[in-house]
């Protein structure tokens, strides 16, 4: 069995066939879905998808892409739901950052205002946190140590196979995997995947993006962590049934759901 523990499916392209989607994954042995909580827009569809299909969860959250959205008591309305089981996905983003300093500098500071702001809200409520880094993780890692994110863990959404980000173990943290790993030009992740600590490690598909091989180029959905599971196996060496076993104990350990 596998948890998908990240996938949009509040995501416009799943509007026509979401019941059909979840259905070809549980299928295929997928028994649960996290539906991350990027943009508050959208905050209300994946609540309502989580209470109509029992093994669809979700996050409460806004993207650094959408941090001119927050608002915190928008927020605390979903983070007592027993369906809303996680803060984010939230963190810092830098890779596309205004052309002008100023409006660059200002970008910086509440991407980071917002993200702290967030780490405060898994603590209060005790719910772990989804994080998103891009080409910032030495500030990312500076602001969830400094605001004591141990208390709750979490895991990093897209691992982006920065070496320094696995000091994060101490603090919690679970590394997510997805299609970038079997993406053919896809080199330092196959590298360092072995160091992660198997006890650490989580599936995820971010459908309906990054879709993997051999289905690139079509709509991510989260049956295809199948082809996730079956490239970590074949890069650790290790049985597909293990990771899948593996990778789901670790997903229920960090996210207090529990699999039937």
């Amino acid at each position: 069995m596998i948890i998908d523990t990240h996938c949009h499916l509040d995501d416009s392209r799943y509007d026509e066939d979401l019941e059909e989607v979840i259905l070809r994954a549980k299928e295929n042995g997928v028994k649960a879905f996290i539906i991350p909580g990027a943009d508050p827009d959208t905050l209300p569809k994946a609540q309502n998808i989580a209470h109509e299909f029992e093994d669809v969860y979700y996050a409460a959250g806004v993207h650094p892409y959408d941090i001119d959205k927050y608002d915190e008591s928008f927020l605390r309305q979903y983070l007592n739901d027993p369906k809303c089981i996680a803060v984010g996905e939230c963190g810092l983003d830098y890779y596309r950052l205004p052309d002008d300093e100023v409006e660059k500098e200002r970008v910086v500071a509440k991407q980071k205002e917002v993200f702290a702001s967030q780490i405060e809200l898994a603590k209060e409520f005790k719910k772990p946190i989804i994080v998103h880094i891009r080409e910032a993780s030495n500030d990312s890692m500076s602001i969830l140590i400094e605001h004591n994110v141990k208390e709750v863990g979490g895991v990093l959404h897209c691992y982006n196979a920065d070496e320094q980000l696995l000091k994060l173990t101490e603090h919690g943290f679970y590394y997510g995997i997805g299609g970038v790993l079997t993406f053919k030009n896809a080199r330092k992740l196959p590298q360092v995947l072995p160091k992660v600590p198997l006890s650490r490690l989580v599936i995820e598909t971010d459908a309906p993006y990054l879709t993997p091989h051999p289905h690139r180029g079509k709509r991510n959905e989260p049956y295809y962590t199948v082809f996730v599971a079956e490239k970590i196996a074949e890069v650790l060496k290790m049985e597909v049934k293990d990771i899948e076993n593996i990778t789901t104990k670790n997903s229920c350990e960090l996210f207090g759901i529990e699999i039937l």
